[in-house]
């Protein structure tokens, strides 16, 4: 998992893999006689450490403040734990590679239903379409400025955009209105 998030899916070669885990090559081969077997254990590894991350995040909400605030900004700080790069690394790698995008698939499907529960509760939302918006809005936007590159102002960009976001989400959450998505 970190050597796909520190290096890169194609960097990561089954030799690296296995010197990090202290295997020899043989050793390794006799659990994953194929790179396709060592990308499925490592997808599913990769996987349960998300949604293990994901469920804590959910449970530690707090009514201290506003809900949707809390919920993005814990998503954000899921977003550079070791897990979620790892995942981001596969799904960019899966973009051109048809063996590891089939592979991804399910882990893909099965965290994106988890988004209901989770981070509709974490964020207080409701189930209705307008809501779900709201949520896939939260997301893929944090997800979209996590895999970014901000060239220059990194800091002062990022947050207006996070408070943005959270104005957005708020707003389709119908506690907010259009004039408070920009306040300046």
């Amino acid at each position: 998992m970190r050597l796909f998030a520190e290096l890169g899916y194609h960097a990561a070669t089954n030799a690296l893999i296995a010197d990090a885990a202290e295997l020899t090559r043989g050793a390794m081969l006799y659990h994953f006689a194929t790179r396709e077997d060592l990308v499925e254990a490592a997808i599913a590894h990769i996987e349960e450490a998300r949604a293990r991350l994901f469920e804590q995040a959910a449970k530690a909400g707090s009514s201290a403040i506003d809900a949707t605030e809390q919920a993005i900004d814990a998503y954000w700080a899921l977003l550079q734990e070791t897990p979620f790069l790892a995942f981001a690394e596969l799904e960019a790698a899966a973009r051109t590679d048809p063996m590891l995008r089939q592979r991804l698939a399910a882990a893909q499907a099965a965290f994106d239903h988890a988004q209901v529960g989770g981070f509709g509760a974490l964020a207080q939302a409701g189930a209705d379409p307008r809501f779900q918006t709201s949520r896939d809005l939260g997301r893929f936007l944090l997800e979209g400025m996590a895999r970014g590159a901000f060239t220059y102002d990194e800091r002062a960009r990022r947050e207006r955009l996070l408070a943005v976001v959270k104005r957005a989400v708020r707003m389709l959450n119908r506690k907010g209105d259009v004039q408070d998505l920009w306040t300046d």
